[in-house]
């Protein structure tokens, strides 16, 4: 059951995906707030495939640690679930994504429209200092700039490994950071088509306030995302 049930959520996944892109179109030529709509729809409703049809649940914790306005959310990224699911959870998110994903028609176009934050993984310090312009900026709007400290997915339990640019962007932004752990991996294994049931447990940590350094603030956001992702993985596997 679990494989036709992945099967038939793959199915409905990329359909829904499809008609969403093709019903965004007009979108491009709205405030930017139109198209990160559509994006929260496409959220919720995939969210609502993985719980009809592959029982998949998710139990948010720690809302009410999420600060208004403008702050740093750094996330866990085990899977692909949490670059749709998070969007349901901010007003006006925006993601830090690979440059690369730009250049893909239709999605890199929203998400250039949408304000996303391209960032050029080879392209070192001048990468950073893009970064940083681009964060600013969005934080004087109030907006909640999403970033896998990681880089890319890792598996459920796998050793991390953090990038030092979460820390650079703390450093410069001068606002809250809160850190987001999650087990996703679970239930949505990264480059597999397979859907567990289950549930997802995602959980909003303590903010960490502006104001550390640099290298304090990298070794307590690893520690903090760890060992909270640790104990949600534990939860998870005994349910």
């Amino acid at each position: 059951m679990i494989t036709i049930r992945s099967i038939l959520f793959n199915l409905l996944f990329y359909l829904n995906l499809a008609i969403l892109l093709i019903a965004a179109i007009p979108t491009l030529l709205m405030p930017r707030r139109a198209i990160l709509g559509v994006a929260k729809l496409w959220g919720r409703t995939t969210l609502w495939l993985l719980r009809f049809v592959c029982h998949i649940d998710v139990q948010w914790r720690g809302l009410e640690k999420i600060p208004p306005g403008g702050i740093q959310v750094a996330a866990k990224h085990q899977s692909a679930w949490e670059t749709f699911a998070l969007l349901t959870l901010f007003p006006d998110p925006a993601y830090v994504i690979k440059r690369e994903l730009m250049w893909i028609p239709f999605f890199g176009w929203y998400a250039r429209h949408g304000g996303m934050i391209p960032v050029d993984r080879g392209a070192g310090k001048a990468a950073l200092s893009g970064m940083t312009d681009d964060a600013r900026r969005a934080l004087a709007e109030g907006r909640q700039i999403i970033i896998f400290p990681e880089g890319t997915r890792r598996p459920a339990g796998a050793d991390p490994k953090y990038k030092f640019g979460v820390a650079h962007l703390y450093a410069a932004a001068g606002v809250s950071c809160v850190p987001i752990a999650l087990n996703s991996g679970l239930f949505w294994p990264r480059r597999r088509f397979l859907r567990f049931p289950g549930t997802v447990r995602v959980e909003i940590l303590d903010p960490i306030r502006p104001g550390l350094d640099r290298d304090a603030f990298f070794a307590k956001l690893q520690e903090e995302i760890e060992t909270a992702t640790a104990r949600l993985i534990a939860e998870g596997r005994r349910g």
